[in-house]
C-alpha cells in the first residue's frame, strides 16, 4: 500500500465521519422543502401499502397525490426500514452517506489513471469537503446516490476499456450508469466523458483488433440499451402519471429556459463561494486550462463543457444548487491535478509539507464557514408549525398552508392539504392583493380545508392585506398564535 493510498484511506475516513455530523437533524435546512417531499413519498409508502410505481406526495388536498418522479428506490427503501425498525429520518440521509463513500475509492482510481497519486489524493481531499458535496451527501435527495453511481459506472467503463473486454466490468459499469439515471435523469451527462473514452478506443487501432470492427460498435450499442432503455420506460410511465392524477406534477418540469445574462451571474458567484469555495474554483479553473492539450484528460473536459451547456439550456432548473452538484468531482479533479503540478515544481520537502498544510487549512476553513450554512434550520418554523397541527387537528382533516410552496408543514404535520396560494395544486406565488387570496381561500375550503397556517415567513400577508385580515377574523378562529406561526380552524362552508 502506497503513502497517497493510505493518506486517501484517512481522507476517506474522515470525509465520512464529518456527513455523520447531525445525521438525525430533522429537515429544517436551507433545502427542507425537496427533503420533505422526499420523506412523505417514503412516509406515503410506509402507510399506504408499498405501491412502488405510484408514489404521492402530501400537497394534493383532497385527492391521492400520485406524482410523476424519479426512479423512487430511496424512499421506498427508507419505508422498509421504517417497517422493520420505526420511522427515523435518519434512514432516509444515511443512504446519500453510505453511496457518496461507495464513490471514494472509484474517484481516486479515476483520477490516478487520468493523472498520477498526488493529484488523485488532492482530487478526492476536495471532493470529500466540497461545501456543496458535503450538504448534499447528508441529505435526503436522489442526487448524491446518483453522482455516485455515476462515478462508479464510469469507473468500470474505464475499466473494461482497459481490461480490452472484460464482461464483469462492462455490466457493472451499464448497470452503475442505468440506475444513475433512473435516480436521476439529470444524470445523463455522464454519457459524455463516457462517449469520449469510446470514442478514443474505437479510433484505438489495438482496441479494434481486439472486438473486432463491427462488434466494438455493437458492444457499445449493448451497453447505450442496458443504460437507457429501463430509464426511458421509467420516465415514461412517470410521466403518464403525471397526466393522469392531480396535481399533473412531474419533478423537474419547466426547468428547461435560458434566463437572462443577470440569473447566470448569480449562479456564478454561488458556485465560487457557497458551492466550492474559492479556493478551489480558482485551482480547479487553472486545471481545466493546465489540462487542456491532455489526452487522458479529455473525458473531464467534455464532462465540464456538457455541464456548462447544462446550466445554460437548463437555466431555470439551476435555481436549485444541486444541478450543479456535478461540477464538484469535475473540478476536483482539475484542482488536483494543478497539486500535482505544483508538488513537481518544489523538491525541498519541507516546503512541500508546509505547503500542503497551509493548502488544506485553507480550504478546509472555507469548506467548514460555507457548509454551515446549508445547515441552518431555516425551516424550523415549519416543522413546528407542522408538529402543533398534528396534535390539534383530526388526522383527516386538510390544511391549507401559505409556506412558499415548501411541503414542511404537510410532512411533520401528517396532513393533507395545499399550498396558498395554489393554480391546480402547484404552488402559485403570493396573492396580489386581498381579493386573489380570498378567492384562493374559499374555492379551496369549499373543497374541504379545515385549518389554515401563516409561518414566521409569511405572516406579513395578514398585515399588508387587510381584507384578508378581516375576512378571517369573520370566517375563521385563532387556534394557535406564537412568533414562528399562526393557526387558524376555518368555520364550515355554509349549506
Amino acid at each position: 500500500m502506497t503513502r497517497a493510498t493510505r493518506l486517501a484511506i484517512l481522507i476517506s475516513i474522515l470525509a465520512v465521519a464529518v456527513r455523520f455530523v447531525a445525521i438525525d437533524q430533522p429537515y429544517v435546512d436551507n433545502w427542507s422543502w425537496r427533503q420533505s417531499d422526499v420523506a412523505a413519498i417514503a412516509r406515503n409508502y410506509f402507510q399506504g401499502g408499498f405501491h412502488f410505481a405510484r408514489p404521492q406526495i402530501d400537497w394534493a388536498g383532497d385527492q391521492p397525490g400520485y406524482v410523476g418522479t424519479e426512479f423512487p428506490i430511496l424512499p421506498f427503501v427508507a419505508a422498509l426500514c421504517y417497517k422493520i425498525f420505526g420511522v427515523h429520518e435518519w434512514f432516509g440521509r444515511v443512504q446519500a452517506v453510505i453511496l457518496f463513500a461507495l464513490s471514494l475509492p472509484f474517484f481516486f482510481l479515476i483520477v490516478r489513471r487520468i493523472f498520477d497519486e498526488t493529484a488523485a489524493t488532492w482530487a478526492l481531499f476536495f471532493y470529500s469537503f466540497a461545501p456543496l458535496g458535503v450538504m448534499a451527501s447528508r441529505c435526503f435527495m436522489p442526487d448524491v446516490p446518483s453522482l455516485a453511481l455515476s462515478i462508479i459506472g464510469l469507473y468500470f467503463f474505464q475499466q473494461w476499456l482497459a481490461e480490452e473486454g472484460s464482461r464483469a466490468s462492462f455490466l457493472a459499469s451499464a448497470l452503475c450508469i442505468s440506475l444513475s439515471i433512473l435516480i436521476k435523469a439529470t444524470s445523463v451527462l455522464i454519457g459524455v466523458p463516457i462517449a469520449c473514452l469510446a470514442v478514443a478506443a474505437v479510433c484505438d487501432r489495438r482496441f479494434r483488433e481486439k472486438f473486432g470492427a463491427h462488434r466494438a460498435p455493437l458492444q457499445l450499442l449493448a451497453f447505450a440499451a442496458i443504460a437507457l432503455i429501463p430509464s426511458a420506460l421509467w420516465y415514461g410511465h412517470a410521466y403518464q402519471i403525471s397526466l393522469h392524477f392531480y396535481p399533473h406534477h412531474f419533478f423537474g418540469a419547466g426547468g428547461v429556459r435560458i434566463m437572462s445574462v443577470a440569473w447566470y451571474l448569480k449562479i456564478a458567484r454561488s458556485l465560487v463561494t457557497s458551492e466550492l469555495a474559492p479556493l478551489l474554483f480558482v485551482l480547479g479553473a487553472f486545471g481545466a486550462f493546465l489540462t487542456r492539450s491532455t489526452s487522458k484528460a479529455r473525458p473531464f473536459h467534455c464532462w465540464l463543457g456538457a455541464m456548462i451547456l447544462f446550466i445554460i439550456i437548463v437555466g431555470y432548473g439551476n435555481r436549485h444548487l444541486w444541478y450543479q452538484l456535478p461540477l464538484v468531482p469535475i473540478v476536483a479533479a482539475f484542482a488536483g491535478s494543478v497539486c500535482a503540478f505544483l508538488a513537481t515544481k518544489i523538491s525541498n520537502r519541507a516546503v512541500m509539507i508546509v505547503f500542503s498544510t497551509l493548502l488544506a487549512i485553507i480550504f478546509g476553513f472555507s469548506a467548514f464557514m460555507y457548509a454551515g450554512k446549508f445547515y441552518e434550520p431555516t425551516a424550523a418554523p415549519m416543522r413546528n408549525a407542522g408538529l402543533k397541527l398534528k396534535t390539534i387537528s383530526p388526522t383527516n382533516a386538510l390544511v391549507v398552508a401559505a409556506d412558499n410552496g415548501d411541503p414542511t408543514i404537510f410532512y411533520y404535520a401528517e396532513r393533507k392539504g395545499w399550498h396558498f396560494l395554489e393554480k391546480d395544486g402547484i404552488y402559485n406565488g403570493e396573492p396580489t392583493d386581498s381579493a386573489q387570496a380570498i378567492v384562493d381561500l374559499e374555492g379551496l375550503r369549499a373543497r374541504g380545508a379545515s385549518y389554515l397556517v401563516f409561518t414566521s415567513n409569511t405572516a406579513w400577508w395578514l398585515d399588508y392585506h387587510q381584507d384578508l385580515k378581516r375576512h378571517l377574523d369573520a370566517t375563521a378562529l385563532l387556534m394557535e398564535t406564537t412568533p414562528e406561526f399562526r393557526i387558524f380552524k376555518l368555520n364550515p362552508v355554509s349549506r
